[in-house]
């Protein structure tokens, strides 16, 4: 393992990640410079048009240094010293191209715990941005080594020598202006990571300019790996007794139409081979390895994957649910019997795995960090056209093959036909699933307002007529309501989802930022100065970041300033659901669930809303929104005026009252029976507003 080196590039959305990624898979030779194309390791067409990372991408490179390079000097660990004499001029450098949306968090920080080493990408134009901050306190927290580079100094370089006459003043202040900013972002990438400004590498991913002192770099200060159990404080283990299993952690997974679903791993004790029998813990499932191989970054089949390795394991299975992020497998191969029946956890005689005098149960095996990824975000999508409702349906099957994380089931709503309620980790990650149903299966949808889940405590005399989903946790136990329309009318508390958000901004923009903090209700208000730039953190509830808050952060700061978020629980709040009513009718799929305070405002714009978009009638239609027990807001269609005199001429008055009554008769008879159709082409209009 001495001459394998782990890591990562960790950066906020476009500065530059995979770009950089590309000038590593040149310099090392993987692709060859004929068969190079710009963000090679981003696979997706969804990712080259969007410019991010949505899809984890390893890849394994051979790195030789030259007599030119600078040779890495000892790098002292519990397990190994890596020397001038004793390590061979050939590196393997394993790369995990992680994406950087907080959507995907969980993800992210299991792919952080399969390296040792991670590049702190900063674009020098933009300078730290908020997913910087998020990307190196996650970093951090899994112990990494990490290693600063600001990126793009290609464009701080003065396009004209010393002698061009023709250069001004002003041309001049600018080229010093420009480098003093460089130099600021370098100060504060070396104050945020704890380290002298010489460190902080100055890099192009576009030229290749400091690329290959960078990878120098990579190779002399990020550890070599080790076995967990030999690095871990819990347990106390000889070099023989690692022998006893292995173990391996799954940090990505895809699904192949041949091979069944293949599973991204770091192995972290002993090794796997080729047709051996292993165990997945969280699963419980055991399965037989039909492949072990490596990223290049294609699939190459080898014999096995040692100890200190990242690779692939062949698993054959087609049920998404049994392979989970973050899952530890375990061999089986030459090793006591685990029992891998549901109601036992270990095997051999005495029913227990003994490692240096302690006995390890199945769960005990596992490496730590494991759980089950919630959805936290719900939206309704029905097909464009009715008749594609079983292709939409085997869409999100495909889809849900390559996305564990995603999740739908059958839903129905009266206007739109049947349709299908997908839970998602934040709003990116339901945009791109959107987004890949209409550009790889051609399959349009009209989606619902995106919700969140809720959490309800009934008293006992309403729960019979309650038929939700519950949870519990050290409060007690609730009903979760993922649809508005869900909600009941009594209820004894609702509590919502929270998130700590943090904003950086440009400090003259801090006061106009600021005025967010009424509409999006935000809490526990705090801001601290780096440099240019100030950073604000605050705490809001999930449901205002999933309406407008990207868009309006965005509008009011000209894009410049940026925001993460992480979650942070549940709390109670003072929430009501309105129900909006056409002819006396509940309207499925237009209930929201809001803060009292705002209630009547927005029944307004819902009742406005509908007025315009709403087709006129044979008879007046009442447009209402209901809430709190009574009728909030109200407005009437008129009614269609058809004009039956219209082909009598002079004569008697009394024919046209006969008319006149015979026609209020009739509309009196159409609103006792009249049962308003809002048409899917309306419903749309309505939702996209």
């Amino acid at each position: 393992m001495a001459n394998i080196r782990n890591f990562c590039i960790i950066a906020h959305i476009d500065h530059g990640k995979s770009t950089l990624a590309d000038r590593f898979l040149e310099i090392t030779g993987t692709i060859e410079k004929r068969q190079m194309k710009a963000q090679y390791l981003d696979q997706l067409e969804l990712e080259r048009e969007r410019g991010i990372t949505i899809k984890m991408a390893p890849v394994r490179m051979t790195y030789k240094l030259t007599t030119n390079d600078q040779r890495p000097e000892a790098v002292n660990q519990k397990s190994s010293v890596v020397s001038r004499e004793s390590s061979s001029s050939e590196y393997i450098l394993n790369l995990i191209d992680t994406p950087g949306h907080p959507d995907f968090g969980y993800e992210v920080s299991r792919a952080l715990e399969a390296v040792e080493g991670a590049i702190l990408l900063v674009d020098g134009t933009q300078g730290i941005q908020a997913q910087t901050l998020s990307s190196f306190y996650a970093a951090k927290k899994s112990g990494l080594k990490i290693i600063g580079a600001v990126n793009k100094v290609d464009l701080f370089q003065q396009t004209r020598t010393e002698t061009d006459i023709t250069r001004t003043v002003s041309d001049i202040a600018q080229t010093g202006a420009e480098s003093s900013r460089l130099d600021s972002v370098i100060e504060d990438l070396a104050y945020l990571i704890d380290c002298s400004p010489e460190e902080i590498h100055k890099i192009s991913g576009k030229t290749g300019q400091g690329v290959r002192e960078l990878l120098n770099d990579i190779v002399a200060r990020v550890p070599s790996p080790q076995a967990y159990l030999e690095k871990s404080q819990q347990l106390s283990v000889s070099s023989r007794q690692l022998s006893v299993f292995s173990r391996a952690l799954i940090f990505d997974s895809f699904y192949d139409d041949h091979k069944g679903i293949i599973a991204s791993v770091r192995v972290f004790d002993g090794e796997f081979t080729q047709l051996e029998d292993v165990f997945l813990i969280a699963a419980r499932e055991k399965f037989r390895v039909k492949e072990v191989g490596y990223f290049s970054p294609s699939l190459v089949a080898g014999k096995k994957l040692a100890e200190g390795e990242i690779g692939y394991l062949v698993t054959g299975i087609r049920d998404p649910h049994k392979i989970k992020i973050g899952d530890t497998i375990i061999s089986l191969k030459a090793r006591p019997r685990i029992n891998t029946d549901k109601t036992q956890t270990v095997t051999d005689d005495s029913q227990l795995l003994s490692v240096s005098s302690r006995s390890l149960s199945v769960p005990q095996l596992a490496l730590p960090g494991y759980k089950e990824p919630k959805p936290v975000v719900f939206v309704s999508f029905y097909p464009d056209n009715p008749d594609e409702y079983d292709d939409l349906k085997k869409s999100l099957e495909r889809l849900k093959l390559n996305d564990s994380s995603f999740t739908f089931e059958p839903d129905l709503n009266e206007v739109l036909g049947r349709g299908f309620k997908g839970g998602f980790l934040g709003k990116l990650h339901f945009e791109i699933i959107l987004q890949r149903l209409e550009k790889e299966f051609g399959i349009k949808t009209i989606t619902s307002f995106p919700s969140v889940a809720y959490r309800i405590k009934i008293s006992e005399s309403h729960k019979k007529h309650i038929s939700l989903e519950s949870e519990e946790d050290s409060n007690g136990k609730y009903f979760v309501v993922k649809n508005p329309g869900d909600l009941p009318d009594e209820f004894d508390g609702i509590w919502e989802p929270m998130i700590k958000v943090e904003i950086i901004s440009p400090r003259h923009l801090l006061g106009t930022v600021l005025k967010l903090k009424e509409d999006f209700r935000w809490q526990d208000i705090f801001s601290e100065q780096l440099s240019e730039k100030i950073i604000v953190k605050t705490r809001m509830p999930l449901a205002e970041l999933i309406s407008d808050f990207d868009d309006r952060l965005k509008s009011i700061s000209g894009g410049f300033a940026s925001f993460s978020y992480e979650e942070d629980g549940y709390q109670k709040s003072d929430l009501a659901k309105i129900d909006v009513l056409v002819a006396g009718e509940i309207v499925p799929g237009l209930s929201r669930i809001l803060p009292k305070k705002n209630i009547e405002r927005e029944s307004r714009k819902i009742i406005l809303r509908l007025k315009e978009t709403l087709p006129r009638q044979q008879f007046v239609q009442a447009v209402q929104a209901r809430a709190l027990g009574r009728i909030i807001a109200r407005e009437n269609i008129p009614a269609l005026k058809k004009d039956v005199t219209g082909y009598l001429y002079g004569g008697d008055r009394t024919r046209k009252m006969k008319l006149w009554k015979k026609q209020q008769r009739g509309k009196k008879k159409l609103l006792s029976l009249a049962r308003v159709r809002i048409s899917p082409e309306d419903f749309k209009k309505l939702l996209s507003k």
